[in-house]
């Protein structure tokens, strides 16, 4: 006679707020845990949904060139037409703003990717139970493969102008890390809020929107209106995103100190923001519902 299994073998306790008695560090092991896991439903659903999206359109996958082709024309045109007066930058105008804003692109991303992480799969949630980190990995995934693209569009237009990148460009992985910590922190903060009140993610991406007029990335940091000048400084994306330009073009750090302090923080703040998202998945799902 086979032997029968104990059904408490699979019996499985759920109580209210069993997440909150975890500690941080076992948190943050977890959630790494299940990205592992995970690892083929992230690429199953980047499949799924980046080449998806192509397969009523009459041009295809076309329009991955088109939109920063379109980018490249419109700044030249600009340029070309005096309708711009950035100062100084010491490169070609175009290229100077097509790789920084390349690069809000890219941050934008990020924060997107981590903003939608509930909303973009509430199907999937509602249906099946798997790790919701996935999500999060799975758009990300799609917002640099987009950035790939473009990067490398980017970066043929500079030969064009004379430019050549620095070799230091293969640091680039790295200086784009605080930009994900950042934008990911922020994004997933959003997420949980836009669960309860739609119209506060709303105002944030719209406010998010308009920090890049106080970067310096379609202007030079060398102006002389005060109140300007402590916008900029004060602004952590400054020095984030504008490393990330600069140690394409110029092989070096927008400001190396301020550099680590704010990708310090930033670290600090997805970890943060993680635990927050771990502890109150479940009782912002139950209100997507």
């Amino acid at each position: 006679m086979a032997n029968k299994k104990n059904p408490e073998e699979h019996l499985m306790v759920f109580t209210p707020g069993e997440r909150h008695g975890i500690s941080l560090w076992k948190s943050w092991v977890i959630i790494a845990r299940n990205i592992i896991r995970s690892r083929f439903l992230i690429w199953q659903l980047f499949k799924r949904d980046y080449f998806g999206r192509f397969k009523k359109s009459y041009l295809g996958m076309t329009w991955i060139f088109i939109s920063p082709l379109a980018g490249i024309i419109s700044w030249v045109f600009f340029q070309q037409a005096g309708l711009l007066k950035p100062g100084d930058v010491g490169i070609p105008y175009p290229a100077y703003v097509l790789i920084g804003t390349s690069m809000w692109g890219l941050f934008m991303g990020f924060y997107g990717a981590a903003s939608n992480t509930l909303s973009a799969g509430k199907g999937l949630i509602m249906q099946i139970n798997f790790s919701h980190e996935a999500l999060l990995f799975k758009q990300t995934t799609m917002r640099l493969t987009n950035f790939a693209i473009v990067l490398v569009m980017n970066l043929l237009f500079l030969l064009v102008f004379g430019i050549t990148p620095s070799w230091k460009i293969v640091f680039f992985p790295l200086v784009i890390l605080p930009m994900f910590f950042l934008g990911a922190s922020i994004g997933l903060i959003v997420s949980m809020i836009s669960i309860v009140a739609v119209d506060i993610k709303r105002i944030i991406s719209r406010s998010m929107g308009l920090l890049m007029y106080a970067t310096p990335l379609i202007y030079s940091d060398k102006i002389e209106v005060e109140w300007v000048k402590a916008l900029i400084k004060w602004n952590p994306l400054t020095y984030l995103i504008c490393s990330a330009r600069d140690i394409i073009i110029y092989g070096r750090l927008y400001d190396t100190k301020m550099f680590f302090i704010f990708g310090g923080i930033s670290f600090l703040m997805f970890l943060i923001s993680w635990r927050l998202f771990f502890v109150s998945e479940k009782r912002l799902i139950e209100r997507m519902i």
